[in-house]
């Protein structure tokens, strides 16, 4: 399965657990505008989460609904931002982002889906240094579109890199540049396929068969985890 389609999978799983999504995605913006205020331009991270509701068809309601619970008009929940490591079949390195109120139920949770698939929840830093922090964004290839002019127009605002397999381009960008190169692209014309900041993996780890199915039950269960907000790994599918 190529990029194309390990993308559209991960959505076809979103549609089918849409009341998880959304609120995952509800944690998202609160936690974003009771960090960074209620503006998208003076927030970076509030701009992200609504891109990514949106992205995920999450009714306007619910956003709204979010914005007023950051703003303390309905409830009063503190949510803690976590990163917790481990490890999946034969090793396969797991980073995991988390938003939490209970940080002590969270962990009881995490590290029963990792030793019921056959991994281990691991200590802060054991798997990190095996993964780059980046923004990524990824333009489908086409006719229409020739490699060296994208790289041109990308690093003309900002982007640090340009990479290509046979269905998609990559373009690499510092975490702090992701708005900017990502609207900047959008503004040249760019339909952009996919987008986020993400660790990237430095290297890939193939699974046998056996082992495929546990990590993909491994993922399942922490996807239906309200808490976890992203899953990071280094599994090969192809």
């Amino acid at each position: 399965m190529g990029r194309i389609g390990n993308i559209k999978e991960r959505k076809n799983k979103q549609d089918s657990k849409k009341a998880s999504v959304y609120t995952k995605l509800n944690r998202l913006i609160t936690v974003a505008i009771r960090e960074g205020g209620e503006d998208p331009e003076y927030n970076a991270s509030l701009k992200t989460a609504l891109d990514k509701a949106r992205a995920s068809n999450m009714p306007n309601d619910n956003i709204q609904r979010a914005i007023k619970k950051a703003s303390g008009e309905i409830g009063n929940q503190t949510f803690e931002k976590i990163m917790y490591e481990g490890y999946g079949p034969s090793g396969v390195a797991v980073i995991l982002e988390v938003l939490t109120e209970n940080r002590n139920r969270t962990v009881g949770e995490i590290r029963y889906i990792f030793d019921k698939n056959g991994g281990n929840l691991g200590t802060s830093g054991c798997v990190s240094y095996l993964f780059e922090r980046i923004g990524q964004i990824l333009i489908e290839k086409s006719e229409l579109i020739e490699e060296e002019m994208l790289l041109a127009d990308s690093l003309e605002v900002g982007a640090d890199d340009l990479e290509a397999d046979e269905e998609v381009y990559e373009v690499k960008v510092t975490p702090s540049m992701f708005l900017e190169v990502k609207d900047a692209l959008l503004k040249k014309g760019y339909s952009i396929l996919d987008s986020d900041i993400i660790y990237k993996p430095t290297n890939l780890i193939h699974l046998s068969e056996t082992d495929s199915i546990r990590m993909e039950k491994l993922i399942d269960m922490l996807e239906d985890n309200h808490d976890v907000q992203e899953i990071h790994h280094n599994w090969s599918k192809q």
